[in-house]
């Protein structure tokens, strides 16, 4: 993979977006490389956890590489952001391996929509979140108009997305945005501390956890029946025998993730 490193350190991946020079610019190349890297970590039993993070000091994703679509037409100018949501931004949402988005300087554009895809995300002091496309005429095309309104609420995402401004990162925890702030040196510690975390637990209810709280935001879906039916199916489950077992017989719990 040119554009994407990733490195796994016990039950957790680190995916980092590689394209200093560019400031980790989303290309068509490198949406389809985190494609296929998160489908490959999310079918590995081995890897709970994941944390994103880009390459360097300045940028998480400094945006998508404008250069690649200036001259599309409407047709295609839909099917970029249909095809780029199906390959990454849902994708990622809907992925059973929790994937923690820790954002170090700039997340504009595709670079804050891809880290709103994320389950939830963690900024570093530095962090600029921002979604600017009506300076070029165009609209969030990855979920942006969705997701920032689910998660800072209509007025505020209303008000980021016309004035095009950036926030920073305690705005952005304050919005509710991001969960925690922490000095970039402490940014990817800090997250992985949260990943080890989740990785202590069962990995198959937290997939299904996941997809609950999901069903919460899908149109024509009833999240509370979703829940009924997925916490249902736990009680099959070999780490809901062990989690149970294990409280009642006063020791820690060892999930095997069945």
């Amino acid at each position: 993979m040119e554009n994407i490193l990733i490195d796994k350190q016990e039950n957790i991946a680190i995916v980092t977006i590689n394209r200093p020079t560019k400031l980790n610019a989303l290309n068509k190349a490198t949406i389809e490389e985190l494609h296929n890297a998160f489908n490959d970590l999310n079918n590995d039993s081995a890897v709970k956890a994941i944390v994103l993070i880009g390459s360097g000091e300045k940028a998480f994703v400094a945006g998508a590489d404008i250069s690649e679509f200036a001259n599309f037409s409407v047709e295609e100018g839909e099917l970029l952001a249909a095809k780029g949501q199906e390959l990454l931004f849902d994708f990622v949402q809907n992925l059973s391996t929790p994937v923690i988005a820790a954002v170090n300087g700039f997340a504009l554009g595709g670079g804050l929509e891809l880290a709103m895809s994320c389950h939830f995300r963690v900024a570093s002091t530095n962090a600029k979140m921002g979604l600017p496309e009506v300076t070029l005429g165009v609209i969030p095309g990855y979920g942006g108009t969705q997701r920032l309104a689910q998660l800072v609420g209509k007025g505020r995402a209303m008000e980021m997305i016309m004035t095009a401004n950036m926030i920073d990162a305690e705005t952005a925890k304050n919005y509710g945005l991001v969960n925690h702030v922490v000095s970039q040196e402490e940014l990817l510690d800090f997250a992985k501390s949260i990943a080890i975390k989740i990785t202590n637990n069962s990995s198959v209810a937290i997939a299904k956890a996941i997809a609950s709280i999901n069903a919460n935001f899908e149109d024509g879906v009833n999240g509370f029946q979703t829940e009924i039916k997925n916490f249902g199916w736990c009680f099959g489950t070999e780490d809901f025998k062990e989690g149970t077992t294990a409280f009642l017989e006063k020791r820690k719990a060892v999930f095997t993730g069945k």
